[in-house]
């Protein structure tokens, strides 16, 4: 049984390595932090292979690497690039969370699962060019329901189904919405079973007169904890606030599941060397601390 210190090693893309996934690590549980900032995919083979090659096989569970930076698809090009240099047996497990998008989807998706089947529902993701969102349609595509991909434009919608598409995720049941034209969004909200609002912060995506018009909406997500709130009449610290048949959910209220999330993963990467805990992962690791 390996008795090494627990490395975590930081590769982030901005110009200084995230502070706050810096203090999640430590709570977490981490020995040490080695944070690199500025990271590019060219970067990533002489750090990783500085991780791999440093200890023996039966101690590489003890060093592992984060992918972070606000950056989403730089992080997704660091990642890819980190995994490409590992061989048996000198592997190291690689979380992936830039801009903590995977563990903000995962806790969101989590909970409008508790008030409904996402499987079987129809979901409208609003804001889903951004990272986050973009996350979030991941999800919801692998759990089997259909997804309104929201944007301001169809056009831009289009382009992150494709993006999607791309990355190998099953997008048949996922369908452009342009906002911008309101009787497309008001026909959209009418049939939408639940509701994610994932835009740029202090900008409202959902107002009172199209709220009312969602009659068969169960649950109700915003992730903007900045003023205007995506939706209207969602505050912040909602966590499943019951409203008429609604049950609403605000950047806060969603907020202690992806900090419990995001801090389990960093713990599991030391369970074993050949991890990749991504979107998905999460998703696994928020439904075990749901079930306890």
């Amino acid at each position: 049984m390996s008795t090494k210190r627990k490395i975590l090693i930081q590769l982030d893309a901005d110009p200084h390595a995230s502070v706050f996934d810096g203090v999640v690590a430590v709570d977490a549980g981490v020995d040490f932090l080695f944070s690199y900032h500025g990271v590019r995919p060219q970067d990533v083979r002489g750090l990783v292979h500085g991780a791999m090659f440093t200890r023996g096989p039966s101690d590489l569970k003890s060093t592992a690497v984060f992918v972070g930076g606000s950056d989403a698809e730089l992080g997704f090009e660091i990642a890819k690039a980190a995994r490409s240099v590992l061989f048996d047996p000198f592997r190291v497990s690689i979380m992936l969370d830039s801009n903590g998008c995977n563990s903000t989807a995962a806790a969101a998706v989590l909970s409008a699962s508790k008030h409904l089947d996402l499987g079987l529902a129809r979901s409208t993701v609003l804001g889903a060019t951004g990272a986050v969102g973009q996350a979030v349609c991941l999800l919801l595509s692998s759990l089997g329901g259909s997804v309104n991909v929201g944007s301001r434009s169809s056009a831009r919608a289009k382009e992150v189904i494709a993006k999607l598409s791309g990355r190998g995720v099953v997008t048949d049941a996922m369908s452009p919405l342009g906002v911008e034209e309101e009787s497309e969004l008001f026909a959209t909200m009418a049939e939408s079973d639940a509701v994610f609002a994932c835009g740029a912060a202090g900008v409202e995506l959902l107002d009172y007169t199209v709220l009312q018009r969602c009659v068969k909406l169960r649950a109700a997500v915003d992730l903007n904890a900045v003023p205007p709130n995506g939706i209207a009449g969602i505050q912040s610290t909602d966590q499943g606030i019951e409203r008429g048949n609604r049950f609403d959910y605000g950047a806060l209220g969603v907020g202690g599941l992806k900090m419990k999330i995001h801090k389990r993963a960093i713990q599991q990467l030391f369970t074993s060397n050949d991890q990749f805990i991504d979107a998905h992962e999460m998703m696994k690791i928020g439904r075990s601390i749901l079930a306890a």
